[in-house]
């Protein structure tokens, strides 16, 4: 068993958001785990000439295709969308989602977005990118790791990034979380996606649990997270 942690939108360095959660997950069980690296964040070039989502759902397939067993797919808000653009695979043996979208074919990640009361706010960024609106070192980590230090939201704020306005403008075209054993974490303290948001997708998972975490609870609180993982290995 393999785990494939796919992060979401606006920053980049998959590895630095998750890497606490994997190491926890190594020391416990052993499992091998690593981010995917999204094209439209800038982290590696994209293939066939494909650009936004699609470059994106392309190179978690990627990562599925080399994967020597089975995996497990982490999306974390934004990944979700890429989870479902990428389609079946028979790698993925289990999804977990973490405060993230289970979209209907034809939903586009901006779509989503517009829908909430508060939301994200993003800017034009040229050439084709948006970027987030009017948040420094402070006001991010108010919103997105309230529950850190910090020294961790100085961290995470270098990491926010412009991203190929493809990835919040590109109806999806398949649906990858239909059919598949799936869990929700609903992170009952984010500032970010609302809970109402929330719990819409969590009702189309196979099943959900509720943490008393911000956005990013594999930053905050990877001991919750591992936890649910390791109930998924029975």
């Amino acid at each position: 068993m393999e785990l494939l942690f796919v992060h979401g939108a606006l920053v980049r360095d998959g590895d630095w958001w998750w890497h606490r959660t994997a190491e926890l997950l190594a020391a416990r069980t052993g499992i091998r785990s690593r981010a995917v690296a999204l094209p439209s964040c800038g982290e590696i070039p994209a293939r066939d000439d494909a650009t936004g989502l699609a470059a994106d759902a392309a190179s978690l397939t990627q990562e599925l295709d080399a994967t020597a067993d089975t995996a497990i797919v982490v999306g974390h808000s934004y990944g979700g969308t890429v989870i479902a653009e990428a389609g079946a695979h028979p790698a993925v043996a289990h999804l977990l989602y973490v405060s993230s979208y289970l979209p209907d074919v034809g939903m586009s990640q901006g779509a989503i977005m517009g829908g909430e009361t508060d939301p994200v706010q993003i800017r034009d960024a040229g050439d084709g990118r948006l970027a987030v609106d009017g948040y420094d070192a402070r006001s991010f980590g108010a919103r997105f790791l309230q529950d850190a230090d910090a020294a961790t939201q100085e961290d995470g704020w270098s990491r926010v990034t412009a991203q190929d306005a493809g990835a919040f403008l590109t109806p999806t075209t398949a649906a990858g979380w239909q059919g598949v054993d799936s869990t929700y974490l609903v992170c009952a303290d984010d500032r970010s996606t609302s809970v109402e948001l929330q719990r819409f997708h969590a009702a189309r998972a196979t099943r959900s649990v509720e943490l008393a975490t911000g956005h990013h609870p594999f930053v905050t609180r990877p001991d919750l997270v591992v936890a649910q993982i390791e109930a998924l290995l029975g």
